[in-house]
């Protein structure tokens, strides 16, 4: 199986050469998934299942392993040859190269074939791999009439139930896939000599590591990038990332500020980094202290997202609240108090979410967020969906305070926030004594899809603790506002 070339790995090698073939002789190098990447995977399987129901009545020429893939081929070619015109995971081999297509139809003109995307658009990507199924296809004896790539339509709106004819589009790409048909078989071969090759090919770390797909060998390929380094300025393009280091330069002690172009908030995460001092412009701290109105309220919003809509009245991929911490301060010498809110995964949270909400951020003061831009989005989204709670909503947003801002726009800068104003980073470097280290749950991704796998029920662990650890997430968020605004008052 090493030497056979799948959609999956050619599209891979068109991306690397060196991935391809890590990927193929050292699979044990491959960097370990992240539960975001296991959801899209799982994802993927869900979309592709549900897509079946465009051509019901099919049948499944899968196997339940993938070293047996050669009955997969001879299950397809006896449901051809038995008349099935409906075929799941027909699967065909030519040249050594595999092709398992999603949905196979026979119609009165003869074979289309159907590729399943959990994208809302087609990508030059799925066109490679389009191509790619249309060369082993054709070549395998099935003369294709035509191919297209079902995809998610992000204007679909669901009602009470899924109606797959409005989730999906369904678009033919025999055209372009006819136009990238002749470079298939010269793609072929070479990706083939580089499984054949006795080492890896010597291809240096670029722009290809990220696009189109974030590759899974960056831990052995940018082993001999340091954990910060030039790739860390913030808001550097990754053109000029990439321009230092192909001139050598890697660490942040290694760039001449006098011979690269910099904008003056990468100067002075540079010159702070060189000379390991904290940069502070107190009086823009102060001003954006002093424009605060007590009480003050510290809140933080975790969502989920789908390409499948949970909820009526919801489109693909529509983030929806599900959890929110909120910590309350009447004066700058009170006592904090805290609330919370975590849905039941079994129902849409956002009617008591939103009613939940508006009793515990009162009626005034400001309300504390980090990165205004989610929370208020947020809020509209809410206020779309339910106009009539459009005016205590509308007063929350305007309300709204971002704490980001004293970070992003660097009034306040330490060499421990490693060029990012991610508060992941901000805290450690202003509350060294407070982390998310010692958290079951770390991150927002991690908690997005771990409730939409209870959601979804697919989760296999303690529900009950794990809501706790949600909980106990949710509340560091905006614990951790909490301390950060005392640092810069304190300042």
């Amino acid at each position: 199986m090493k030497k056979l070339l799948s959609k999956s790995t050619f599209v891979r090698g068109l991306q690397c050469e060196k991935s391809l073939y890590l990927y193929k002789n050292h699979f044990n190098l491959k960097d370990t998934p992240s539960l975001s990447l296991k959801t899209i995977f799982e994802q993927g399987t869900s979309i592709g299942l549900l897509a079946q129901h465009l051509f019901p009545g099919g049948v499944d020429a899968s196997t339940k392993s993938y070293i047996n893939i050669n009955d997969s081929v001879k299950k397809t070619f006896d449901f051809i040859n038995q008349g099935e015109t409906t075929i799941y995971e027909a699967t065909f081999i030519y040249n050594n190269v595999l092709a398992a297509l999603d949905i196979l139809v026979k119609k009165e003109d003869g074979w289309h074939a159907y590729e399943v995307k959990s994208s809302t658009r087609i990508s030059s990507t799925y066109l490679n791999d389009a191509a790619i199924q249309y060369y082993t296809i054709i070549n395998s004896g099935i003369n294709l009439k035509d191919i297209s790539i079902i995809y998610i339509n992000k204007n679909y709106l669901m009602n009470e139930n899924i109606d797959v004819s409005q989730l999906f589009n369904i678009e033919s790409v025999y055209d372009k896939v006819l136009k990238l048909n002749d470079r298939i078989p010269n793609d072929v071969t070479r990706l083939k000599k580089v499984l054949m090759s006795s080492k890896a090919p010597n291809v240096d770390i670029g722009t290809h590591c990220s696009k189109p797909y974030e590759c899974d060998f960056k831990g052995v390929c940018w082993n001999h990038i340091p954990d910060y380094s030039i790739f860390d300025i913030s808001r550097l393009s990754t053109k000029k990332k990439f321009d230092l280091y192909k001139k050598g330069i890697v660490k942040i002690d290694q760039v001449d500020i006098n011979k690269t172009p910099l904008n003056s908030d990468q100067l002075i995460q540079v010159q702070s980094d060189l000379n390991n001092k904290t940069y502070i412009e107190t009086k823009k701290i102060k001003k954006f202290i002093k424009d605060l109105k007590y009480p003050l309220f510290y809140l933080d919003f975790e969502t989920i997202s789908s390409a499948i809509p949970m909820y009526k009245n919801t489109k693909p991929y529509q983030q929806l609240v599900f959890q929110y911490s909120l910590h309350v301060q009447k004066s700058i010498n009170s006592k904090i108090v805290h609330s919370d809110y975590l849905a039941n995964q079994n129902e849409d949270p956002r009617s008591q979410f939103i009613e939940r909400l508006i009793n515990d951020c009162g009626n005034y003061g400001d309300i504390i967020v980090y990165n205004i831009s989610f929370e208020r989005g947020k809020l509209k989204n809410l206020i779309k969906n339910f106009p009539n709670y459009s005016l205590q909503l509308t007063s929350i947003i305007n309300r709204l305070k971002d704490l980001m801002l004293p970070f992003k726009n660097k009034w306040y800068y330490s060499p421990k926030m490693k060029g990012s104003y991610s508060i992941k980073y901000v805290l450690p470097a202003l509350v060294p004594d407070l982390s998310y280290d010692n958290l079951d749950i770390k991150d927002g991704g991690t908690a997005s899809n771990i409730f939409l796998s209870m959601v979804n029920g697919t989760f296999n662990g303690n529900v009950k603790e794990t809501r706790k650890q949600l909980l106990e997430y949710c509340y560091m968020d905006t614990f951790a506002m909490v301390k950060i605004l005392e640092k810069l008052i304190q300042i």
